[in-house]
């Protein structure tokens, strides 16, 4: 639709493509987890909710913002920034060790939780086949500059490509560990409460998607939580083999689910704003 607003990412980036994947729900698991072995962020978590309980509402609050910052309008975008902005400033949490009462929208949390989104995102889906070159790999790490600022970062503060990434989880693998607050969103992520005739399918279908999430991190994750993973080859079998079957569940029937992102920016931008793979590289 000419003159209508592609939002803060157009359908010219790699962004757009990636995020239309279904392997972004795994994606987002992994980060899950990645990000509960820094202390002082998953503290700000936990303090600041009921985990246990509204767990799977933060993934699809989570979700809603990805959705909304890459396909929405740019308005929608800042909007969703703005709120998110607000919500940091008000929260605090206390190391218990220290008594030290500390802001969670400080520089260092923000920057953390930021980089393990983005490198969770790129490396389940480059692993379960989504092409991507390593140029394009690189763009999409720099596009995310715009959402680190959404959420109060500076963008000059953030890695921009794939070796200031790595440079990034070096620096700060120091400060990781598994703390007590890491094992409680573990043990969820195994165990997620469900009604009782649903735990069957919690055993057959979650598990095994939260253990390809578990199996898909870097080495040194598996160390700290100090569980066994299969070898990274395996792994990536794995997110291969999940790949190509969502892949096969149509993008239509996909992307019907509630809030619908990628269907209203199709019907902003035209269908020729649709995601799709083979658009990168053209």
């Amino acid at each position: 639709m000419t003159g209508a607003d592609p939002g803060l990412f157009t359908p010219d980036s790699v962004t757009w493509q990636m995020h239309g994947d279904p392997m972004m729900w795994i994606a987002g698991i992994r980060a899950l987890y990645l990000q509960a072995l820094h202390p002082r962020a998953v503290r700000g978590v936990m303090q600041n909710s009921d985990f246990r309980r509204d767990a799977w509402g933060r993934l699809r609050r989570t979700a809603n913002f990805v959705g909304t910052t890459t396909y929405g309008t740019t308005e929608a975008a800042e909007r969703a920034g703005t709120r998110v902005r607000k919500i940091h400033r008000m929260l605090t949490a206390t190391d218990p060790d220290t008594g030290e009462r500390y802001g969670v929208d400080e520089p260092d949390l923000l920057l953390w939780v930021h980089c393990a989104e983005i490198d969770s995102y790129l490396h389940v889906l480059r692993g379960s086949g989504f092409r991507l070159t390593d140029a394009e790999a690189d763009r999409y790490i720099g596009e995310h500059l715009e959402s680190a600022r959404l959420v109060g970062l500076d963008p000059g503060t953030v890695p921009a490509d794939r070796a200031e990434l790595a440079a990034y989880f070096e620096k700060v693998r120091p400060d990781l560990a598994a703390g007590p607050e890491a094992r409680e969103v573990d043990d969820f992520l195994l165990h997620p409460p469900t009604h009782p005739l649903l735990v069957p399918v919690r055993e057959v279908l979650w598990r095994r998607v939260a253990q390809l999430a578990y199996a898909s991190l870097p080495p040194y994750a598996h160390e700290l939580y100090g569980r066994p993973a299969p070898a990274p080859a395996t792994a990536t079998r794995q997110l291969r083999l999940t790949g190509l079957l969502l892949r096969r569940v149509p993008a239509r029937l996909r992307w019907q689910l509630p809030p619908k992102h990628i269907l209203c920016a199709m019907a902003r931008l035209g269908p020729d704003a649709r995601p799709a793979p083979y658009k990168l590289g053209r």
